[in-house]
């Protein structure tokens, strides 16, 4: 009893440190925040007075606009850490109308600021409220309340000193969610400890950690591939997916929603696995579990470290894929294959749209 305990203890405090260094982790993709915009400003019921006029006409102003609540895209952002702290965002209300038809001041609106991929939702509903995608993008995500009109609007010639104006229109409120899905050309999707960190860190001039166990990435980096004649295109390490992350095991649906957004997904295997068709389809089912949709995108297949393969092994593998998805034989060590790798990488991104 006293070892299975000890063995528990282990367990557990393993979890406890992984669970906080996610938690003071840097990037920060998920954020929940209540949000209310601004109510408009009720209208003036008021009838003009001065030394000159002992009877005048109703000049009762409009009340002002509630402030909005708006997305805007920043490209220098790249997670939503400088919102952890923001629990609440309230936004401004609209003034009340004045008297000599007077407007009232409408609320300073809100501006958040946001990286690219970012999606808001409603937490009770879970509709997609929201997308930003461009650097600049702004959308009034929560509108502010219309201002209510002054009693100067509703003057007839039957009723010419109207003894009400409208009240303003509340704003909305509520309990919202914003997701960061990462925006990138290829996505690096492999089991834990496949080798992915290592080749990012190769093919590009991102340095993730690196190291020989499990679960050495627990966020997603991106790195920019250089590529002939200045061109280049953005690559993901994302964290290992293992059978079973689509029901939530291993890191599960904390990164896998951001393969929704890579146009290619190039799955790493490593060539020293048991069975590279197995490893293949457990990771497609995984996707598939999560995201049918996320079969439609284009696959490539790269049997890492094959620089321990000779030429009948290579041979036995390429019997074990998938005649339809193309593959190629790389080692991050010894940058075999790697020119292969995005040659052919560019090419399937910039294959003409059927």
């Amino acid at each position: 009893m006293v070892k299975v305990y000890l063995q528990f203890r282990r367990i557990s405090q393993r979890a406890y440190r992984k669970s906080k260094v996610l938690e003071k982790s840097n990037f920060v993709d998920q954020i929940r925040i209540f949000c209310r915009s601004g109510h408009g400003g009720a209208g003036n019921k008021h009838f003009m007075r001065n030394k000159f006029t002992a009877l005048g006409g109703p000049d009762g102003g409009d009340g002002g606009r509630g402030a909005h609540i708006i997305l805007r895209g920043n490209s220098n952002l790249w997670t939503l850490l400088h919102l952890r702290y923001y629990k609440n965002v309230l936004a401004e209300d609209g003034e009340k109308g004045g008297a000599n038809n007077c407007h009232g001041r409408d609320g300073k609106d809100i501006i958040i600021e946001v990286p690219l991929g970012t999606v808001a939702r409603d937490e009770e509903t879970d509709t997609q409220e929201v997308e930003i995608l461009e650097d600049g993008q702004e959308i009034i995500w929560m509108p502010g309340g219309k201002g209510g009109l002054g009693n100067s609007h509703f003057a007839t010639p039957t009723n010419q000193a109207p003894e009400h104006a409208q009240p303003g229109l509340p704003g909305q409120e509520g309990w919202k969610i914003l997701e960061l899905k990462v925006l990138a050309d290829v996505g690096l999707v492999g089991f834990p400890n496949a080798g992915k960190s290592t080749l990012l860190s190769v093919i590009t001039a991102a340095k993730p950690k690196i190291a020989n166990y499990a679960f050495t990435t627990l966020t997603p980096n991106l790195g920019m591939v250089e590529y002939r004649d200045g061109k280049s295109f953005c690559i993901a390490d994302l964290p290992g997916i293992i059978e079973g992350a689509a029901e939530g095991k291993g890191l599960g649906h904390r990164f896998l929603r951001h393969i929704e957004r890579n146009s290619v997904l190039l799955f790493l295997i490593p060539a020293d696995s048991d069975d590279h068709k197995k490893e293949f389809d457990i990771l497609v089912n995984e996707l598939e579990q999560y995201n049918p949709e996320l079969l439609h995108k284009q696959f490539i297949i790269a049997i890492s470290k094959s620089d321990m393969l000779d030429d009948e092994l290579k041979q036995a593998i390429k019997q074990e894929l998938p005649e339809n998805v193309p593959h190629v034989f790389i080692s991050s060590v010894t940058n075999k294959g790697l020119t292969e790798l995005k040659d052919l990488l560019w090419n399937v991104l910039n294959q003409p749209v059927e």
